[in-house]
């Protein structure tokens, strides 16, 4: 007999679990767009996306989610025939080389596979060859959400700075922003990437673009009146936030989100994601001790805070999180860009989360490996209330 009834938990990495409080923001008539309280209420997001980001640079916000994010930064960096450099670690910095081809950008991908960060001794090679500045711009995921990998972006730009290179870095921050520690002007980024959905705890629709002065005077040839983020960044009418009309009711969502984030403390914020994340990865020390559960990431140091990447063997994968959603209403994450894409699952903890949801989704994985018969080491339950009790 299913379990399920009642509310459902979308453990999935992104669009996160959205605050009661977003919602209750977000449900309301439509403001005035002309004057009034909806333009002071987006002017008061500037300063906080920024604080959050950690960066003094400026930030452009687009109605779209990440991929849109992505095209805007490139867009406005780029030139046909400019080269790329794509430092992939999964499905999504190979999706961004993707939209740079797209551009007419030419796109040199080093792609480390699905289970490890970005190799920076190789990097300060190709760059250290790159005598004539071939390369304009390094792209590079913080946080893969496709295999959970988190990169060193501050040891990258120590590689650039190491070898002189002049090229932009360009970070997707789109799984990490307010989960993970980012530091765009201390890390020495010059394009940031990120969305709503994630951290920021908003329903997917709003992306950003945080840029300095560099970026900003690379001024490449694809820029469109659209996809132009001075406008964006320093409005001298309203509607040029949005180049149009306001994307209303997330702004309001986006607000109360971030309010949230203040009153927590971002410092907290990113202590409590570090801690949840540790709680799971106790429970999958035990679960791996026996059977075919394993990290995806093996070194801790590389795993995120915001998501954590599982392989279990095909087809339990598919088979575990079948079992989870329709048995007992958790929702787990696919195999995304993975092969074979069964042989996964991944467990998004960003946003709003907290430690009984985190246990109650370690039970139900316990529950689902012993009802489908899936080998596993015994304990994980145990372990993870260890670790929850010593880090409380």
């Amino acid at each position: 007999m299913p379990l399920s009834q009642g509310r459902a938990y979308l453990a999935i990495p992104g669009p996160s679990v959205i605050p009661d409080t977003v919602l209750r923001a977000m449900h309301r008539a439509s403001p005035n767009i002309y004057e009034g309280e909806l333009h002071e209420l987006t002017d008061s997001l500037i300063p906080d996306l920024k604080n959050i980001a950690m960066t003094d640079s400026n930030v452009a916000i687009y109605i779209g989610n990440g991929h849109a994010a992505w095209e805007a930064a490139l867009a406005n960096t780029i030139s046909a025939g400019d080269t790329v450099l794509v430092l992939a670690t999964g499905r999504f910095c190979i999706g961004w080389g993707e939209m740079a081809a797209g551009l007419g950008a030419t796109v040199e991908t080093i792609d480390y596979g699905s289970h490890a960060p970005i190799d920076l001794a190789q990097v300060e090679e190709v760059l250290a060859q790159d005598k004539d500045g071939r390369i304009k711009a390094v792209l590079a995921v913080h946080v893969d959400t496709s295999t959970s990998v988190k990169n060193d972006i501050a040891g990258l730009r120590a590689v650039m700075d190491s070898t002189g290179h002049p090229a932009l870095l360009m970070a997707d921050c789109i799984a990490s922003l307010a989960c993970d520690r980012f530091e765009m002007d201390a890390w020495g980024v010059d394009v940031m990437v990120s969305a709503c959905q994630k951290g920021l705890m908003t329903p997917a629709g709003l992306s950003f673009v945080w840029f300095n002065a560099k970026a900003d005077a690379a001024r490449g040839d694809r820029v469109t009146a659209y996809w132009d983020w001075r406008p964006r960044a320093n409005p001298e009418m309203y509607f040029q936030y949005f180049d149009g009309t306001a994307p209303t009711h997330h702004l309001y969502g986006l607000r109360a989100a971030i309010d949230m984030i203040k009153a927590e403390g971002l410092d907290t914020v990113f202590d409590r994601h570090a801690k949840l994340a540790q709680i799971i990865w106790a429970a999958l020390d035990q679960w791996g001790t026996t059977g075919p559960m394993q990290f995806n990431i093996a070194d801790p140091v590389h795993r995120s805070h915001a998501v954590t990447s599982i392989g279990i063997g095909s087809p339990n994968g598919d088979a575990l999180r079948n079992w989870c959603e329709h048995q007992c209403g958790l929702t787990l994450g696919i195999g995304l860009g993975r092969s074979p894409a069964d042989a996964y699952f991944r467990i998004g903890h960003m946003g709003h989360v907290n430690a009984h949801m985190i246990m109650g989704v370690l039970g139900t994985i316990d529950a689902g490996l012993k009802a489908l018969e899936i080998p596993h080491g015994e304990g994980a339950l145990a372990a993870a209330a260890q670790a929850l009790a010593q880090r409380v």
